[in-house]
């Protein structure tokens, strides 16, 4: 990563200053300042079928900055899911995904309280449904890894710390047009499920949570799908 990039943040809202606390404890990886890297994807992420948004545009310098990679190859897709499950509300359908969320937190988790920066997968829309699927057992961790690239969502980048937000630049806005993004954004989604269905019919043999479980697999396993940033 260069030691400055250029983040944006889709909002109802023009954003000048971002303001350390505040958020929604439930976000993806709990409280802090949800941004991207392409400035395309924060203005679908601005938008809602009925408003237009803003696109609030910042320089980071991050050259002092401790950051969590989920999506680098020194973490899996497991690493993920329990930040996940650590923040988001799951539902959880059988008694299987109760076992499924203690051993992913047990095995899996990271502190992300202790980065200034935190990098991975956006859950939004269908993605958080096939997280939802994976912990109740109904599709592999092969397919969840595959799922999460689908319709080429892209990383976020959450500003966590004090420090982080200390070191955000502000540089203006541009308006994101619900006409053109929202559409944008539905497509995206719907060709990630169609895809995501086509998937499903071509695997039949592979590793599910339930196996994970009983095998007591652990982050070292080669069958655990590596990230690839």
């Amino acid at each position: 990563m260069d030691k400055s990039i250029n983040i944006y943040h889709g909002s109802d809202k023009i954003i000048e200053n971002p303001t350390f606390g505040l958020g929604r404890k439930n976000n993806d990886f709990g409280l802090g300042f949800y941004c991207t890297e392409n400035e395309e994807l924060a203005k679908e992420w601005a938008v809602s079928s009925l408003n237009d948004g803003f696109c609030n545009k910042y320089t980071l310098d991050t050259s002092y900055l401790k950051i969590l990679n989920l999506n680098s190859s020194d973490y899996t897709i497991l690493n993920w899911i329990a930040v996940l499950l650590k923040h988001r509300l799951f539902t959880i359908k059988n008694p299987l995904a109760n076992r499924a969320k203690k051993y992913l937190l047990d095995n899996f988790d990271i502190n992300v309280n202790a980065y200034d920066l935190i990098i991975g997968y956006r859950a939004d829309d269908s993605y958080f449904d096939y997280a939802e699927s994976f912990i109740n057992n109904g599709i592999s961790v092969g397919q969840l890894a595959s799922a999460m690239r689908l319709g080429k969502l892209g990383e976020q980048i959450v500003i966590k710390s004090k420090f982080a937000f200390s070191n955000l630049k502000y540089n203006g806005f541009a308006i994101a047009v619900k006409d053109k993004y929202y559409s944008l954004r539905k497509l995206r989604n719907d060709e990630a499920n169609q895809m995501y269905f086509d998937m499903l019919e071509e695997e039949s043999d592979a590793l599910y949570m339930l196996d994970i479980i009983r095998g007591g697999i652990k982050n070292d396993n080669l069958q655990i799908p590596r990230n690839i940033s």
